[in-house]
């Protein structure tokens, strides 16, 4: 019996690949490399001791996707798979929904088909759209998403809720992240973003290392602490336990639940430019410059719930993201393009 996790090789799915290997999980990763390296499944067996199975299979591809749940004996489902850039879904909508709600539509079909009764969704804080007040509860209005990445998830959001409607016997957890950062203590994975960052941890990192500049602020005068924009940074092995929890939750057979993963806490810009100076003696220069069209002032949850329901509390800190995340830049300045080949990486299926 396996855990299918799509898009497993990837900056979350990695993490919590890690987590389910080192709980005795049998893993199978289901991924099409668009935002990821195979080699990742090499770092992935040097922290845990396992390789997981791997199949380089696009889940919009219904007919190669169907020969993954054939041949393995898959039990649940954690659903990562899809594109994530904020900017180039507004540049490339119809890519972003084909790709990300078609791929889901397929997934959904097939555990339907082979008997899969627990699934885990990848679901974001974009849901929300523009919050009138913080923090942030499941049962708040959702809608209005700034972009068409956070339409698709919400769109995703609302099959699955048919889809429960429709499949009474079906479980289903879906996870509202809010701002993943940090990277493995180990400083074997982490964030890889391709060209430009699109996350500020990221960005700040690369400034550390020497291949970009400075940091662009964007805007100082929001109505925060510092004037600097405001969001709730969840450490990246946290957000991966998270996972753990939701897949123990479904094994109550809960039906559909939905759950904040978050700390409850806000951290502005500069708050977190700070703590990464402190907790790496690195300076980093930063420039203000506009606001972005779409980004609000305070954006963190109420993660309540997941404590109440399912034991989720975050245990690693703001210090604690800043320092991994610079382990890992700073032994991979390149990201995964350096340091190692894909040698002795077997795909099941191409």
């Amino acid at each position: 019996m396996s855990i299918l996790v799509t898009g497993g090789t990837g900056f979350i799915g990695s993490h919590t690949v890690v987590q389910l290997l080192e709980k005795g999980y049998d893993v199978v990763i289901v991924d099409n490399l668009v935002n990821s390296k195979k080699l990742v499944l090499n770092r992935i067996q040097q922290i845990s001791g396992k390789m997981p199975k791997f199949y380089e299979v696009d889940c919009c591809d219904e007919e190669k996707f169907r020969k993954v749940f054939e041949a393995e004996k898959i039990t649940d489902v954690i659903h990562f798979a899809g594109l994530k850039s904020v900017a180039e879904s507004v540049q490339k909508p119809d890519l972003y929904f084909s790709n990300n709600v078609g791929s889901s539509k397929v997934l959904m079909k097939l555990m339907k088909e082979f008997g899969v009764k627990n699934l885990v969704f990848s679901s974001s804080a974009t849901v929300y759209g523009v919050p009138d007040h913080v923090p942030l509860k499941e049962t708040d209005n959702v809608g209005g998403c700034t972009n068409p990445y956070g339409q698709t998830k919400l769109d995703i959001e609302y099959l699955l809720k048919d889809f429960s409607k429709e499949n009474p016997d079906m479980n289903i957890a879906i996870l509202r992240y809010f701002n993943p950062i940090g990277a493995h203590p180990s400083g074997l994975i982490g964030e890889d973003p391709q060209g430009i960052p699109n996350n500020l941890m990221p960005y700040i990192t690369q400034v550390a290392v020497g291949k970009r500049d400075h940091l662009n602020v964007y805007g100082n005068d929001y109505k925060t602490v510092d004037g600097t924009g405001v969001r709730d940074y969840i450490h990246v092995v946290d957000l991966a336990r998270g996972h753990l929890c939701a897949l123990k939750k479904l094994e109550q057979k809960p039906g559909l639940v939905v759950y904040n993963l978050g700390t409850g806490k806000g951290t502005s810009v500069l708050e977190l430019v700070s703590a990464f100076e402190k907790a790496n003696f690195i300076h980093i220069p930063y420039v203000i410059c506009d606001r972005r069209p779409g980004d609000v002032d305070e954006n963190y949850a109420d993660s309540s719930l997941a404590y109440e329901e399912m034991g989720f509390k975050t245990q690693l800190t703001i210090f604690d993201a800043c320092r991994d995340s610079w382990n890992w830049q700073s032994n991979n300045p390149n990201g995964y393009d350096e340091g190692d080949s894909n040698e002795g990486v077997c795909s099941k299926s191409k």
